[in-house]
């Protein structure tokens, strides 16, 4: 989208849509009479009628009531006004984004006094909306062969302000990357697993790295054998496609130090192995990539933002099948790091994978990891659909993360791991670990297993089983996947630039 900034002039809009927010006392917003003046004198009677409503996202979509230069206006509720902050403002966006590609218009104006508040400035209406309006359009077209209905985007944004120019452009720019970077995110989840292999999310991985000039590399079956990733080759063994680790770094500083290590999990299809899941528990399992999707749109955001921060980006990606060849329960394996492993789950092979790749992120030289990854169903169990599930090993490096989910308002929930919960991840008869000590605290010992392999390197394991994917249209886009955590990760790495943790 082009974002074009005006100054306010009620008689000289031009855009197929006028976006007007309406706050509980919208007599209190600058500029209101002359906007009541400019479009009807009866908006108050309307307000008073609840034709037009203050209610929080209630959208009244009407005509132009005057020769004008756009033919419809959105009046969208804004509830209290001291209640608003950039989370709500941008699901108040989303709505609108949301209502636009239904309407299929390809320009729109924002006045934004009304969306402003003490906490509020232009610069922040303006990001949310290009976060908002960008997340809320998105669709995945799919593969139909039967549609005619031609695609219309929204291609021009004028916002009617004062402020600087320049600050309210640069602060949509970075609004419409951060949305950008989520909805590829929810493009490689949506994804069928005959389309997106292991080798075709290396080829992805491979066009961003050539985008934003990262260094890139990409191992295959060969180069893991001769490494040693006993972890993720043996959950490739029952498929017939080649396992990738990829590999990306980001320098972000002239000196290769605190690195940060982003790690995705990237299974591209999960029948569970020889612990195969039922029939309706397989459905979705295309999904089980949403760690590495989350990796790689965050990347698309530091590509685009070059914060001053080192970045090495590893993505453990297989899919995980049965053959006559596929690893099996009993089986002892030796990961990258010497430690054995011995299998009581195939199903539990995301941790498998995350073993080995946070182990070659330090080899890179991380010194700070998180691993993101679809991994257990017990998450949703403990937390519901709506939540993440983290656990660390350090305070300070959480505390920074979770500063960043604030501010981008992911919901992230911190689960415990205790010496209990290790010694059991330890117990085994014939090896170091073993990969399912049982079901109940089902995501503790998934996060956990995978803390065996980072020493003390501080820590953070996401669990985003639930939270990549949503079963029905929610506030801030579609049915389908989220693109859960592109932003806070991107955030946090731009937090950790400017405070030097």
């Amino acid at each position: 989208m082009k974002p074009l900034i005006k100054e306010l002039d009620f008689f000289n809009i031009e855009a197929d849509v006028f976006v007007v927010g309406v706050p509980e006392h919208p007599e209190n917003v600058e500029g209101w009479d002359e906007f009541v003046a400019s479009f009807s004198t009866r908006i108050p009677v309307w307000l008073k009628s609840g034709d037009i409503k203050t209610d929080f996202k209630k959208i009244v979509n009407v005509p132009s009531m005057k020769e004008s230069g756009y033919k419809r206006i959105l009046f969208v509720g804004l509830g209290a006004k001291k209640s608003l902050n950039e989370n709500r403002l941008r699901e108040v966006f989303a709505a609108v984004g949301k209502e636009l590609a239904s309407m299929r218009v390809t320009s729109a104006a924002i006045w934004t006094a009304p969306f402003k508040n003490e906490k509020l400035v232009c610069e922040d209406v303006v990001f949310t909306s290009a976060e908002g309006l960008t997340l809320g359009a998105y669709k995945f077209e799919g593969y139909h062969t039967d549609s005619n209905i031609r695609t219309v985007e929204l291609e021009t944004v004028t916002f009617l302000s004062s402020a600087n120019n320049d600050e309210l452009k640069a602060a949509f720019e970075v609004g419409e990357v951060n949305a950008y970077s989520v909805n590829e995110a929810r493009n490689l989840v949506n994804m069928p697993p005959n389309i997106l292999t292991a080798t075709e999310m290396a080829n992805y991985a491979q066009e961003l790295a050539t985008k934003h000039d990262f260094e890139i590399e990409i191992l295959g079956k060969k180069e893991m054998e001769e490494l040693g990733m006993g972890a993720i080759l043996a959950v490739n063994k029952g498929s017939v496609e080649e396992p990738k680790l990829i590999v990306m770094k980001y320098s972000g500083t002239d000196e290769w130090k605190d690195v940060v290590g982003l790690v995705g999990k990237g299974i591209t299809y999960d029948t569970g192995g020889y612990s195969l899941k039922p029939k309706d528990g397989m459905v979705g399992m295309k999904g089980d990539m949403g760690g590495a999707a989350a990796v790689l749109g965050a990347m698309n955001i530091i590509g685009e933002l070059r914060p001053a921060k080192n970045v090495v980006a590893v993505i453990a990606s297989t899919d995980n099948m049965v053959s006559g060849e596929a690893f099996k329960p009993d089986d002892v394996i030796t990961s990258l790091s010497g430690k054995t492993i011995e299998v009581l789950n195939t199903d539990a092979e995301g941790r498998l994978v995350l073993a080995d790749a946070v182990t070659y992120a330090l080899q890179c030289g991380a010194d700070y990891l998180v691993d993101v990854a679809t991994l257990t169903g017990g998450v949703i169990v403990a937390l519901g659909m709506d939540k993440t599930g983290a656990l660390t090993n350090n305070e300070e490096f959480f505390e920074e993360f979770m500063q960043a989910a604030v501010e981008t308002g992911e919901f992230v929930w911190r689960l415990p791991l205790t010496e209990n919960d290790k010694k059991r991840l330890r117990k085994s008869d014939v090896a170091d670990l073993n990969n399912s000590p049982g079901r109940d605290g089902h995501a503790i010992f998934g996060g956990g297993f995978v803390g065996e392999f980072v020493g003390d390197t501080p820590w953070i394991h996401l669990d985003i089983a639930g939270t990549s994917d949503a079963t029905a249209a929610h506030d801030l886009g579609p049915k389908g996947a989220t693109g859960v955590m592109v932003r806070t990760l991107a955030t946090m790495i731009e937090r950790m630039a400017e405070t030097d943790i």
